[in-house]
């Protein structure tokens, strides 16, 4: 075990899948010699040579077109978009080839392929750089969506994504990339894809997150714990396919749910968990779903950030609201 941070640990996960598997290819923008833009891929291409680490051309639709291609002929090539709110002119390339693959060649072929892209905000960044995309990703059949919020979850699942056989899409939370380290195992493993995680167990409410907003969740927990509330928070960490039972679960066992994301509210993933959950849990259910978001509107700029990202404060001033309802 060793101290990691994420960007550590997903060097980490990439230095095992380049080492175990021949097939595995790293390409992008600055993914080689400068390592990326966050440092992820440092001293990959020296380690593994420029046919494995490839720096491209800027041409998002380019690389992830070309993913596609690779992917079909046999390789399993890990493609990185700068930004997430760079990936839209990748968009018709994953929604109409990548995620139709295996149902357009009735299973002849799969494409294992993987998008990493940094996402979410709170690091001052400049337009088009904190974007929160997954709800476009997860409304898309033939794609799963991943995001980790800490460096263990970020290697595990990342190799789990990499040797798994159809498109993943990889959110990588900017904040995160520093913010915490962890003992993370130096060898190879994978978390499977699709399951949930308990961070904390509790009595009088359920609250569901991921990503940026788990630690913030983390900090609203100190202070419900000082009202007497006993909340237990679950990070998805895999956002399609979703772990519904582990949310179910919980509901059931609390009768109450609050769900956080730091995407806009409309048709956010929220939205989805809150529908699911009144249709099979509603007997359950001792106060309306609440869910703590960021706003209908385009992250802003830095001085107006952080009020439009949820703080622990507002979570823990929402969250107490339908426990006292």
């Amino acid at each position: 075990m060793t101290q990691m941070n994420m960007i550590q640990a997903l060097n980490s996960a990439l230095f095992h899948a380049l080492e175990k598997d021949s097939s595995v290819l790293l390409l992008g923008e600055d993914v080689g010699l400068n390592g990326g833009v966050f440092r992820v891929t440092e001293g990959l291409q020296k380690k593994f040579g420029e046919k494995k680490v490839i720096d491209t051309p800027l041409s998002e639709s380019g690389i992830v077109g070309s993913s596609i291609g690779l992917a079909i002929a046999g390789f399993k090539p890990v493609a990185e978009i700068q930004f997430s709110g760079f990936i839209y002119p990748a968009f018709d390339q994953l929604i109409s080839h990548a995620a139709r693959m295996r149902n357009r060649t009735r299973g002849k072929y799969s494409c294992p392929l993987v998008v990493r892209t940094p996402c979410s905000g709170g690091v001052r960044a400049l337009e088009h750089h904190s974007e929160s995309t997954e709800s476009i990703f997860i409304h898309t059949p033939g794609l799963k969506v991943v995001m980790p919020s800490t460096p263990n979850d970020a290697k595990g699942l990342l190799l789990s994504a990499i040797f798994d056989p159809d498109p993943v899409i990889f959110f990588e939370p900017m904040k995160l990339y520093r913010q915490l380290k962890q003992e993370v195992k130096e060898d190879f493993f994978e978390i499977p894809l699709g399951k949930a995680k308990i961070v904390k167990p509790g009595e009088h409410v359920s609250m569901v997150s991921f990503g940026t907003m788990v630690p913030q969740c983390i900090k609203a927990l100190e202070l419900l714990d000082k009202k007497g509330i006993s909340a237990e928070l679950i990070d998805l960490r895999s956002l399609s396919p979703l772990d519904f039972e582990t949310i179910q679960d919980s509901v059931h066992k609390t009768g109450r749910l609050a769900i956080v994301h730091e995407a806009p509210r409309t048709l956010g993933l929220g939205a989805e968990i809150a529908a699911t959950i009144a249709e099979r849990n509603v007997l359950d259910l001792e106060a309306p779903i609440t869910r703590i978001t960021g706003f209908d509107t385009i992250m802003p700029y830095y001085r107006l950030e952080n009020d439009f990202i949820p703080s622990s404060e507002r979570i823990a001033f929402e969250v107490e609201k339908i426990v006292r309802f």
